[in-house]
Order: C-alpha cells, then sequence, then structure tokens
C-alpha cells in the first residue's frame, strides 16, 4: 500500500499547484499559525540559508502579511494548498508538525522529517523529533502508515456509499491523480458543440474544468500561446485554420473524442457521453499517425493484476449485454446450416471512415467486398443507428443492400447479433471489437485501431503495429488505461466497471437527485479528502 500511494502520488491536497521556488531549496517548513513563525523558521535556519527553505503557509490574512518579509530574506513562499509530491520532489527535509500529513508522506517518501510537535508521527523512531517529544518505541514508516491509514481510518466507496477499504480508496485516488496531472496545461476547450460541453469539461480534473471554452481558432491559440498551455479539441468540428495556428505558434493539441462505452442512446440524438478520450499524440480512429492509444498497446507491460482485471471486464461486458450505444432488441434467429456473417453500417462522412476507410467508397462498397470475400455466407446488414435515425450520412436502401446482403436487420442489438455470427466483417466500426469481446472472427476491411494486433484477419493491414497481443492486453489499453469514464449519478470520474453498473441497470438516461448525489460527494469528501480535509482519521499507533 506504501508502494502504492508513492508511486500514485496521492494524500494530501494533489490537485493542487505546485510552489514557485528557487532552484537551491532543499528543505520544507510547513507553519499553521502564526506563533510558529518564529521557532520553526529558527530552526530551519540551522538546516540550511533562506534560499535553501521552502516555507509554506495556509491561506488567510496573516500569511499575506508575512510573506513578502519572508522573500526579502531570501525564502521562498508558498501561500495556501500545494501539491504535496511536487513539495517533496524538490526536497529532502521537510520540518512539520507531528500530526501533518505531509510529514507522513514525507515518511513514505524517504525523505529526513523533524516533527515540532509530536503527535501520531513522532516518537516512533521514524522522525526527528524536538526536545520534549517522548520516545514511544520503534516503528517502520510502513508500519505507522498501516496504523494510520488502515487501522485508524474508515472509507466509503463514493460511488455506492458503502464502507470500502483503503486499497480501493488508494487505486481510485491514483487514477484521479493521472487526469490532474494530465489537464494540468490544458489552456482552453476548442470546437466542443454547446449541447456538448457541460459533460465534456465533467471528465476534466476540478482545475481545469473552469478553462473557457471557444469557437474561434485564432482565441484559442492566443489563450494558449499565452499561458503556455494546450487546446482541447473535438477534431470533426475544429474551428477552421486551428491545426495550421497552432502549428506555426507551437501550441500542442489535446484530440477529444468520444470514448467505447457511450451512454443509453444515440449521439447524434445529443445525449451526452459517458467517457471520452484525450488524446495527445493524435487519435485512435486516424491510423496515419500514432495515438496513445497505440502507444499504450505498442509499449505497455501489462501486469498480471491489469490482464485479470481486464477478463473480468470482458465477462462484465458480454454478460451484460452492453456495447457502444445499447439500443435495439434482445434477440436474432440466425439461419440453420449456413456460416452466418454479420456486416454493420457506418457513418460515411465519419472521421473513422475518412481517416480509416482504406478507400471504401460507401456502405454498399463494404457489403459488395464482403460478398467478394464471402461467396457463400448468409450475410446480414445492420445499418449504423444514428444514420437510421436521420441525423447522418450513409443511408442504403433495402433493395440496394440485398444485391450483397441476404438480410437486413433493424430493431435487433448488436449484442444479439454477434452472440449468433460466426464472423464480422468491418471497415472500421467498434462492432468489431465487441465481437473480439464475444470470440468471434473479425475481418477488417479498414484500419481500425484493434487491427494490427494479430486478433483480426486484415485486408488492409496498418501500419507500425507489429506487436502481438492476447485478448486481454487489448481490452486493458482500450478500455481502462486510454479512455477517461464518468459516473452519471455522482458526477465524479470513475473506472469503467462503475459505468458499467450503472448502464445495467437502467438503460435510459437516468440522473439522481440533488440530494442523493449532495449525500455520496459529503461522504467521499469527508473520508477521502478531495476537497482538501484531511483523509486521515483518528490515528492510532498499535504497541502490539
Amino acid at each position: 500500500m506504501t508502494k502504492a500511494i508513492v508511486g500514485g502520488r496521492i494524500g494530501g491536497e494533489f490537485w493542487a499547484s505546485s510552489p514557485s521556488c528557487a532552484p537551491a531549496v532543499r528543505i520544507a517548513v510547513r507553519l499553521e499559525r502564526q506563533s510558529q513563525l518564529q521557532g520553526r523558521l529558527s530552526f530551519a535556519l540551522e538546516l540550511g540559508r533562506p534560499d535553501e527553505i521552502l516555507v509554506l503557509l495556509p491561506g488567510g490574512l496573516w500569511p499575506g502579511a508575512v510573506a513578502g518579509g519572508l522573500s526579502a530574506r531570501g525564502f521562498s513562499v508558498a501561500i495556501g494548498p500545494v501539491d504535496p509530491w511536487s513539495v517533496l520532489e524538490r526536497v529532502q527535509s521537510v520540518v512539520v508538525s507531528g500530526d501533518d500529513e505531509l510529514g507522513l508522506l514525507a515518511i513514505l517518501a524517504g525523505k529526513s522529517v523533524y516533527c515540532r510537535t509530536g503527535g501520531y508521527l513522532g516518537g516512533w523512531g521514524a522522525t526527528l523529533d524536538a526536545p520534549g517529544v517522548p520516545s514511544r518505541g520503534e516503528r517502520r514508516p510502513w508500519q505507522i502508515a498501516e496504523a494510520v491509514l488502515i487501522h485508524g481510518a474508515r472509507y466509503f466507496n463514493p460511488f455506492t456509499g458503502r464502507v470500502t477499504d483503503c486499497e480501493s480508496v488508494v487505486e481510485l485516488l491514483s487514477d484521479w491523480r493521472r487526469i490532474v496531472d494530465e489537464d494540468r496545461d490544458l489552456a482552453c476547450c476548442a470546437g466542443i458543440a454547446l449541447w456538448k460541453r457541460a459533460q465534456v469539461k465533467a471528465f476534466l480534473s476540478p482545475k481545469a474544468r473552469s478553462i473557457p471554452a471557444y469557437q474561434s481558432a485564432r482565441r484559442s491559440v492566443e489563450r494558449a500561446k499565452r499561458t503556455g498551455g494546450a487546446i482541447a479539441v473535438w477534431p470533426s468540428r475544429a474551428p477552421a485554420g486551428l491545426l495550421d495556428q497552432a502549428r506555426a505558434a507551437g501550441v500542442a493539441l489535446r484530440r477529444v473524442e468520444d470514448g467505447f462505452v457511450r451512454s443509453v442512446g444515440l449521439g447524434s440524438d445529443l445525449l451526452p457521453p459517458c467517457s471520452i478520450v484525450i488524446d495527445r499524440r493524435g487519435i485512435y480512429y486516424d491510423p496515419s499517425q500514432p495515438s496513445d492509444l497505440e502507444w499504450i498497446l505498442s509499449e505497455t507491460e501489462f501486469s498480471a493484476d491489469l490482464r485479470d482485471r481486464s477478463r473480468r471486464l470482458i465477462d462484465m461486458l458480454v454478460a451484460r449485454r452492453l456495447t457502444k450505444y445499447n439500443v435495439g432488441g434482445s434477440s436474432y434467429a440466425r439461419p440453420a446450416h449456413r456460416r452466418v456473417v454479420f456486416v454493420p453500417g457506418q457513418v460515411e462522412d465519419d472521421q473513422s471512415w475518412r481517416l480509416g476507410g482504406a478507400d471504401c467508397a460507401g456502405n454498399l462498397d463494404l457489403l459488395r467486398r464482403v460478398r467478394r470475400c464471402e461467396p457463400d455466407a448468409f450475410i446480414v446488414y445492420k445499418p449504423h443507428p444514428d444514420v437510421e435515425a436521420g441525423n447522418r450520412i450513409g443511408a442504403v436502401t433495402d433493395a440496394e443492400a440485398l444485391q450483397f446482403a441476404d438480410q437486413v436487420v433493424r430493431n435487433v442489438a448488436t449484442p444479439a447479433l454477434l452472440d449468433n455470427v460466426d464472423a464480422v466483417h468491418v471497415l472500421t466500426s467498434l462492432t468489431g471489437f465487441e465481437a473480439l469481446l464475444r470470440g468471434r472472427e473479425v475481418i477488417t476491411h479498414g484500419q481500425p485501431f484493434y487491427s494490427g494486433w494479430g486478433l483480426t484477419r486484415d485486408l488492409s493491414p496498418p501500419p507500425r503495429r507489429g506487436r502481438r497481443l492476447d485478448l486481454t492486453e487489448l481490452v486493458a489499453g482500450t478500455l481502462i488505461l486510454y479512455p477517461r469514464y464518468l459516473d452519471p449519478v455522482t458526477r465524479l470520474n470513475c473506472r469503467p466497471e462503475v459505468l458499467i453498473d450503472r448502464l445495467s441497470e437502467v438503460r435510459s438516461p437516468k440522473f439522481a437527485s440533488a440530494g442523493a448525489v449532495r449525500l455520496l460527494r459529503q461522504s467521499f469528501e469527508r473520508v477521502l479528502g478531495w476537497n482538501g480535509k484531511a483523509w486521515i482519521h483518528q490515528p492510532r499507533v498499535n504497541h502490539d
């Protein structure tokens, strides 16, 4: 657990900013009250020069009054919340009270900790204590952490309100820490539809949710250039000229797109997504350049625990019959004694078709190609639900489709089809990925993100991808490591398992009452510390 805390860089107000300090800083001194100022600074000056000392002050009136004088004397000063790990990365020693969680994190990080008061940290041999702090025996850092974090605290799952364990909380906070770090350089959003804007911002870290949104390339680039940040852009709605202007100004783009477990209903019907991706390198549906997903799948060493989690996730998705949109009926009767091939239609002006479609002219051309590959098969064609709803391009009449297909189906859910076919032919459709989860043969005519890893038969092999993955590794990268998820009830960032539970409970958009959301949030904030409160309660150290 202690390794997970240090590795995840969690605890304290980890979502806060990093303090500015002199390059020589190697000692941090934390003050809670003005009465501590003289004594702690005098002690710190025995350890180093003013330019080697970072003074951490709380927010309020008196810190503001003394900060200027400290800076004039050569000290580095930070007022208000700071990310404790950004401090611990710079210093070798901290001077704190014995009940300061910065001291606990410093002990776990292997720093020298000077306790000026006893508290729950002092007296156990893991700290350098002021005179008067009584000795209470010898405890190793992990024993102190176990006493404080496991025996001395209670934790609640913010999504269920039920009691949970410390390990689960650490995993969740580590997920949130990654989001905080990834979002620190976001300057603004661009090209995100007004109806979707609030939902997309809800996926961001708390601080990043306040960034402005523009429909102007010039304003987006100017702000990003001025702040030294990046632009989060929805590629299909990017303001005219944004890519060229950003490139000329040296401004980075973060491409935002729907995730793979989206919501209940169609995106074109203005139902907001429950998962998104924010890609720093490219975007998953564009095979012409690397994406974060391609990098994850190419470079990640998938641990046994991660593969086990991936297997459980696959089982959840298949057992609960969930796909991207989760619409349609639940049964399909396949013809007997024939090889049955399913061809999902796509939106013909979709970015994934345009960029990864390998020159396929349209859905009718795709059907023509499939029939050429499968002359004796029973081919089932299902139009894309957004196209059927009249919202997107790609309609093929039944008469046209039946030139190459044997059957056109509409009101049948994708899982029902996948359960009853032998193979799936796709251009770039996510249905191919969903078919892999169910053990179906998948033939790709384009270059979807899941092709090229040894799990599909690729008629237009993508460049660069040479690694061979098993299904659990593909799913771990695609559904666990790459996207972000939002719990529609608590509006908190969550893991895919939580969203799958929510989508399994109801198959239509449903949000909890404000009172229920407040209750869950308050429980979470009290116990876990997202609002800056201590995440350690009633600490005690076992003497046994």
